[in-house]
Protein backbone atom coordinates (compact mmCIF):
# COMPACT_ATOMS: atom_id res chain seq x y z
CA UNK A 1 0.00 0.00 0.00
CA UNK A 2 1.38 3.53 -0.86
CA UNK A 3 1.88 5.68 2.34
CA UNK A 4 0.45 9.20 2.31
CA UNK A 5 3.47 11.38 2.67
CA UNK A 6 1.18 14.37 4.81
CA UNK A 7 -0.78 12.54 6.44
CA UNK A 8 2.30 10.37 7.88
CA UNK A 9 4.12 13.04 9.03
CA UNK A 10 0.91 14.49 11.04
CA UNK A 11 0.16 11.02 12.69
CA UNK A 12 4.20 10.48 13.02
CA UNK A 13 4.52 13.15 14.87
CA UNK A 14 1.10 12.32 17.13
CA UNK A 15 3.08 9.38 17.36
CA UNK A 16 5.77 10.08 18.53
CA UNK A 17 4.82 13.06 21.07
CA UNK A 18 1.89 10.72 22.72
CA UNK A 19 4.40 7.70 22.86
CA UNK A 20 6.61 10.01 24.57
CA UNK A 21 4.03 11.67 26.76
CA UNK A 22 4.89 15.06 25.70
CA UNK A 23 1.95 17.43 25.03
CA UNK A 24 0.67 19.51 22.33
CA UNK A 25 2.21 22.98 24.23
CA UNK A 26 5.28 21.05 25.21
CA UNK A 27 6.27 20.68 21.82
CA UNK A 28 4.51 24.22 20.46
CA UNK A 29 6.47 25.99 22.52
CA UNK A 30 9.72 24.17 22.26
CA UNK A 31 8.90 24.23 18.28
CA UNK A 32 8.39 28.30 18.48
CA UNK A 33 4.47 27.69 16.62
CA UNK A 34 0.94 27.60 18.34
CA UNK A 35 -0.49 24.51 19.86
CA UNK A 36 -3.55 25.34 17.28
CA UNK A 37 -1.04 24.65 14.54
CA UNK A 38 0.65 21.13 15.96
CA UNK A 39 -2.88 19.86 16.34
CA UNK A 40 -3.63 20.83 13.14
CA UNK A 41 -0.51 19.21 11.25
CA UNK A 42 -1.39 16.07 13.38
CA UNK A 43 -5.00 15.84 12.04
CA UNK A 44 -3.90 16.43 8.44
CA UNK A 45 -5.61 20.51 8.89
CA UNK A 46 -2.09 21.86 7.66
CA UNK A 47 0.93 20.69 5.95
CA UNK A 48 4.10 22.65 7.79
CA UNK A 49 7.30 24.15 5.69
CA UNK A 50 10.49 22.28 5.77
CA UNK A 51 12.02 24.90 8.79
CA UNK A 52 8.69 24.10 11.12
CA UNK A 53 8.87 20.40 10.70
CA UNK A 54 12.34 20.45 11.26
CA UNK A 55 11.93 22.70 14.18
CA UNK A 56 8.88 19.94 15.49
CA UNK A 57 11.13 16.84 14.97
CA UNK A 58 13.89 18.50 16.92
CA UNK A 59 11.27 19.87 19.83
CA UNK A 60 10.08 16.05 19.60
CA UNK A 61 13.85 15.00 20.73
CA UNK A 62 14.08 12.55 17.56
CA UNK A 63 16.76 11.93 15.02
CA UNK A 64 15.64 13.15 11.37
CA UNK A 65 16.35 10.16 9.85
CA UNK A 66 14.24 7.86 12.57
CA UNK A 67 11.69 10.51 11.88
CA UNK A 68 11.45 9.56 8.24
CA UNK A 69 11.87 5.86 8.03
CA UNK A 70 9.18 4.45 6.66
CA UNK A 71 7.77 7.55 5.01
CA UNK A 72 7.43 7.84 0.91
CA UNK A 73 6.10 10.19 -1.59
CA UNK A 74 4.13 9.23 -4.95
CA UNK A 75 4.77 5.90 -6.34
CA UNK A 76 7.35 5.28 -9.53
CA UNK A 77 4.25 3.74 -11.11
CA UNK A 78 2.35 7.38 -11.88
CA UNK A 79 -0.78 6.00 -10.42
CA UNK A 80 -2.45 5.07 -7.01
CA UNK A 81 -5.16 2.81 -7.12
CA UNK A 82 -6.65 2.14 -3.67
CA UNK A 83 -9.58 -0.65 -2.53
CA UNK A 84 -12.02 0.27 0.26
CA UNK A 85 -10.56 -2.00 2.14
CA UNK A 86 -7.02 -0.12 2.03
CA UNK A 87 -8.29 2.38 3.81
CA UNK A 88 -6.63 3.87 6.29
CA UNK A 89 -8.51 4.72 9.91
CA UNK A 90 -7.41 8.50 10.39
CA UNK A 91 -7.98 9.72 13.83
CA UNK A 92 -8.87 13.60 14.02
CA UNK A 93 -9.60 15.98 17.00
CA UNK A 94 -11.61 14.53 19.68
CA UNK A 95 -15.35 13.68 18.78
CA UNK A 96 -17.98 11.43 19.20
CA UNK A 97 -19.39 9.70 16.01
CA UNK A 98 -16.82 10.48 13.47
CA UNK A 99 -15.27 8.06 11.70
CA UNK A 100 -12.55 9.10 9.39
CA UNK A 101 -11.08 7.19 6.34
CA UNK A 102 -7.60 8.57 4.46
CA UNK A 103 -7.95 7.50 0.89
CA UNK A 104 -5.50 9.26 -1.48
CA UNK A 105 -3.11 12.20 -0.22
CA UNK A 106 -0.65 14.02 -2.30
CA UNK A 107 1.48 16.86 -3.43
CA UNK A 108 1.36 18.80 -6.86
CA UNK A 109 3.09 21.84 -7.10
CA UNK A 110 2.10 24.36 -4.18
CA UNK A 111 -1.16 22.12 -3.31
CA UNK A 112 -1.63 19.44 -1.19
CA UNK A 113 -5.26 17.11 -2.11
CA UNK A 114 -6.17 15.19 0.32
CA UNK A 115 -9.33 12.56 0.39
CA UNK A 116 -11.08 11.14 3.04
CA UNK A 117 -14.29 9.22 3.70
CA UNK A 118 -16.43 10.18 6.76
CA UNK A 119 -18.80 8.00 8.42
CA UNK A 120 -20.95 10.59 10.79
CA UNK A 121 -22.85 8.80 12.85
CA UNK A 122 -26.07 9.81 14.05
CA UNK A 123 -25.61 12.50 16.98
CA UNK A 124 -22.15 12.69 16.53
CA UNK A 125 -20.07 15.37 18.35
CA UNK A 126 -17.23 17.64 17.47
CA UNK A 127 -16.31 21.25 17.95
CA UNK A 128 -16.04 23.12 15.18
CA UNK A 129 -12.57 23.74 13.28
CA UNK A 130 -10.93 25.62 10.61
CA UNK A 131 -8.39 24.04 7.75
CA UNK A 132 -5.25 25.97 6.00
CA UNK A 133 -6.82 25.19 2.39
CA UNK A 134 -9.80 24.73 0.75
CA UNK A 135 -12.62 21.72 1.61
CA UNK A 136 -14.91 19.66 -1.43
CA UNK A 137 -17.18 17.37 0.02
CA UNK A 138 -19.89 15.22 -1.35
CA UNK A 139 -22.88 14.03 0.43
CA UNK A 140 -22.76 9.88 -0.69
CA UNK A 141 -25.40 8.43 1.39
CA UNK A 142 -27.39 10.36 4.51
CA UNK A 143 -28.71 14.01 5.56
CA UNK A 144 -26.69 16.20 7.08
CA UNK A 145 -26.61 19.53 8.33
CA UNK A 146 -23.39 21.35 7.85
CA UNK A 147 -22.19 24.27 10.47
CA UNK A 148 -20.23 27.14 7.97
CA UNK A 149 -19.57 29.96 10.60
CA UNK A 150 -23.61 30.58 11.95
CA UNK A 151 -24.66 29.51 8.68
CA UNK A 152 -26.49 25.98 8.90
CA UNK A 153 -26.40 24.22 5.25
CA UNK A 154 -28.79 21.26 4.76
CA UNK A 155 -27.38 18.10 2.85
CA UNK A 156 -28.73 14.98 1.11
CA UNK A 157 -27.31 12.34 -0.81
CA UNK A 158 -25.97 13.37 -3.75
CA UNK A 159 -25.65 17.23 -2.25
CA UNK A 160 -22.25 18.85 -2.62
CA UNK A 161 -20.29 21.90 -0.94
CA UNK A 162 -17.12 23.53 -1.37
CA UNK A 163 -16.01 26.34 1.08
CA UNK A 164 -12.71 28.11 2.31
CA UNK A 165 -11.45 25.87 5.01
CA UNK A 166 -10.75 29.12 7.08
CA UNK A 167 -13.77 29.17 8.26
CA UNK A 168 -15.01 27.47 11.60
CA UNK A 169 -16.85 24.49 10.07
CA UNK A 170 -18.37 21.28 11.47
CA UNK A 171 -20.89 18.75 9.95
CA UNK A 172 -23.84 17.67 12.22
CA UNK A 173 -25.72 14.30 12.25
CA UNK A 174 -29.27 14.72 13.45
CA UNK A 175 -30.72 11.95 11.93
CA UNK A 176 -31.52 8.67 13.36
CA UNK A 177 -29.36 7.17 10.36
CA UNK A 178 -25.71 7.59 10.13
CA UNK A 179 -24.26 9.90 6.51
CA UNK A 180 -21.40 9.15 4.80
CA UNK A 181 -19.13 12.10 3.23
CA UNK A 182 -16.56 11.99 0.79
CA UNK A 183 -14.18 14.76 1.71
CA UNK A 184 -11.45 16.61 -0.54
CA UNK A 185 -8.89 18.77 0.88
CA UNK A 186 -7.13 21.25 -1.04
CA UNK A 187 -4.17 22.81 0.84
CA UNK A 188 -1.51 25.49 0.37
CA UNK A 189 2.51 23.85 0.37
Amino acid sequence: MVNDLFINIGSKIKQIRQGNNYTLTEIATKAGVSKGLISKIENGRAIPSLPVLFRIIKALTIDLSVFFEGISDFPSNGYIHRKASEYVPVEKEDSQGFSYFSIINESFDNISFQTSVLKLAPGAVREKVVTDGYTFLYVIDGYIDYLLDTDFIKLTTGDSLFFDGKIPHVPKNNNTQPATILIVYLLNT
